[in-house]
């Protein structure tokens, strides 16, 4: 059984539908990047996998778990705009994405040292050492998204969520941030979603690349249609098409 199911998954705000027909299957540990056109749909399908938004129709499991209700902490999650706790340090901040599982949310004694010890270590592999003592408010937006993507990473999530996690970024570093999400991945097994406008970035990390689309157009009302995903493509295979959606593009052409 796979371990995320988005089944025949619909949204709409208000009267302007976002998403239609949106059906997906992963396997644990898969990591899937989403691209596609501004405007189709891809930041959505990541607020309904993190359980911040309700479909309109269908349903998104994980596990074989009812469809949560709210976000929780098997989903972490990076959004464009980083999102860091500006009353802790730098150092802090990582120490409370690893502290997020434990008892009353926190660390003491012997515990606690080894915790700061091990930030110190994430620190080391973004490139934030330097400023471990600093507040993130004296930090530039790169080395804050940097913070945000490491606090994420160090929770160690069963899924995580990245919306266009490395856009802020310069390119030596992002290459960087590439190699630490790699490295941590492979450690945790974990399950990861990566909307990205960078193609070539979507095929280097992603073991699949699926593209939502709009199949139905109308020229005269724009928003009168929703996107679904129109190609899932097997990223570890050359870019070969892990499932081409043309038996579904069909059918929403034809209604």
């Amino acid at each position: 059984m796979s371990f995320v199911i988005a089944d025949n998954i619909f949204q709409s705000y208000g009267n302007r539908p976002i998403l239609e027909q949106v059906s997906l299957e992963v396997d644990e540990g898969e990591f899937v990047s989403i691209v596609g056109a501004s405007g189709c749909g891809k930041s959505t399908f990541l607020r309904l996998l993190l359980a911040q938004e309700t479909p309109t129709r269908g349903a998104i499991t994980v596990d074989g778990n009812p469809p949560a209700v709210e976000p929780g902490l098997e989903r972490g999650v990076v959004f464009q705009k980083y999102s860091t706790f500006p009353h802790l340090t730098v150092r802090d901040n990582i120490v409370a994405g690893e502290s997020f599982r434990r008892p009353w949310g926190r660390f003491f004694g012997a515990a606690q040292r080894a915790a700061r010890a091990r930030a110190d270590e994430t620190l080391v592999r973004i490139g934030l050492d330097h400023v471990a003592d600093q507040y993130p408010a004296t930090l530039s937006g790169g080395m804050q998204q940097r913070l945000a993507i490491g606090q994420a990473l160090v929770a160690r999530p069963r899924i995580l969520l990245l919306d266009e996690p490395f856009g802020a970024l310069d390119p030596g570093t992002r290459l960087s941030m590439h190699d630490f999400l790699t490295e941590l991945r492979a450690e945790t097994g974990m399950t990861v979603f990566m909307v990205t406008h960078d193609l070539e970035e979507g095929f280097k990390l992603g073991d699949r690349v699926i593209v939502f689309d709009k199949p139905r157009w109308d020229p005269d009302d724009p928003g009168a249609f929703g996107a679904t995903i129109t190609y899932d493509f097997d990223a570890r295979n050359g870019g070969f098409p892990y499932q081409t959606i043309k038996e579904k593009t069909h059918v929403l052409r034809s209604n």
